[in-house]
């Protein structure tokens, strides 16, 4: 099967296409031939090198933890679904290839309304914006600041939390203001005067704060919260020195929930923005644009 790898640690230059057998399921898988896998920050860093403390990576490798597609093989004692299920999830074997391996008891349905690229953007944002929240205690009539709320993250996190009740004031680019007013949140621009133009919108403080950015926002997200207290980042390594909690560990990998918010999505309450999409073949394209930041949505790879 074609598969992207990489065989040593670096920048983007060391993804490439490869021909990798094609993996069987052991007890309690299934193979699923991926029609679609999600991009995350989280792939880059693992590719760099600098996550091998919380992921230890065996090279080679193949990126990608996220996908949708069809179940191709069942493993024993599997019961869940059958061959010609369509589904999502998470992947036990890298998902950036024509095949990966996964799970069945954390796979979910996917939704004849959903689309195969919709599908693959829900299961890591919708996993970590519910394990952020629930960190954050985020109760009804509270004001949640979100950095990065445009991202794939952001998008499901302002979505999630405005569900709860929260007030948000989500941070974003330029061109994402409209974006991340559509999504229930009050937009901000991030950068200079951050603190004073937050405090402008929330005059009694914010209750809590949620880094999906990682873009140097954790010092004025302390000085908003007059402490370390209810802050949250999934994307600044520079969080410990800081005394900020860095959301970290293995997801939760609800069944029930994905599939809950992949009816959501399929039904339209639920957002998910796909960003760009990318052929296989250009893994390496997506996650340039993925280590750049300040995109909308998530980024997809599409298999044929």
């Amino acid at each position: 099967m074609k598969a992207i790898v990489f065989d040593t640690f670096g920048g983007t230059e060391v993804l490439h296409e490869a021909e990798t057998e094609i993996p069987e399921p052991g007890p309690g898988q299934v193979r699923v031939r991926v029609r679609a896998a999600g991009v995350n920050p989280v792939d880059g860093k693992i590719r760099s090198g600098i996550m091998e403390a919380i992921f230890p990576t065996t090279l080679p490798a193949v990126p990608g933890g996220e996908m949708a597609g069809v179940v191709d093989a069942l493993g024993e004692g599997v019961d869940l679904f059958k061959v010609g299920d369509e589904v999502l999830g998470w992947s036990d074997t890298g998902a950036y290839a024509e095949y990966a391996l996964a799970t069945a008891a954390v796979l979910a349905p996917k939704p004849a309304g959903l689309d195969w690229t919709h599908a693959a953007a829900l299961p890591v944002a919708s996993d970590g914006a519910d394990r952020v929240l629930d960190l954050l205690d985020v109760k009804a009539g509270e004001t949640l600041l979100i950095h990065g709320a445009s991202g794939a993250l952001g998008t499901v996190a302002v979505q999630l939390a405005v569900a709860r009740g929260a007030h948000v004031i989500g941070t974003a680019g330029p061109a994402n203001q409209e974006y991340v007013t559509s999504l229930g949140a009050t937009a901000l621009v991030y950068g200079e005067d951050l603190v004073e133009r937050v405090r402008a919108l929330a005059p009694s403080g914010v209750d809590a704060v949620f880094d999906a950015a990682g873009k140097g926002a954790l010092e004025d997200s302390i000085t908003l919260r007059g402490g370390t207290d209810r802050i949250v980042t999934t994307a600044d390594f520079r969080a410990r020195e800081l005394g900020v909690v860095f959301a970290e560990g293995p997801a939760r990998r609800s069944a029930a929930r994905l599939a809950e918010l992949a009816q959501q999505a399929a039904d339209g309450a639920l957002v998910t923005t796909v960003g760009a999409t990318y052929p296989l073949a250009d893994a390496a394209k997506a996650q340039q644009t993925s280590d750049a930041g300040h995109n909308r949505g998530k980024l997809v790879l599409t298999v044929d």
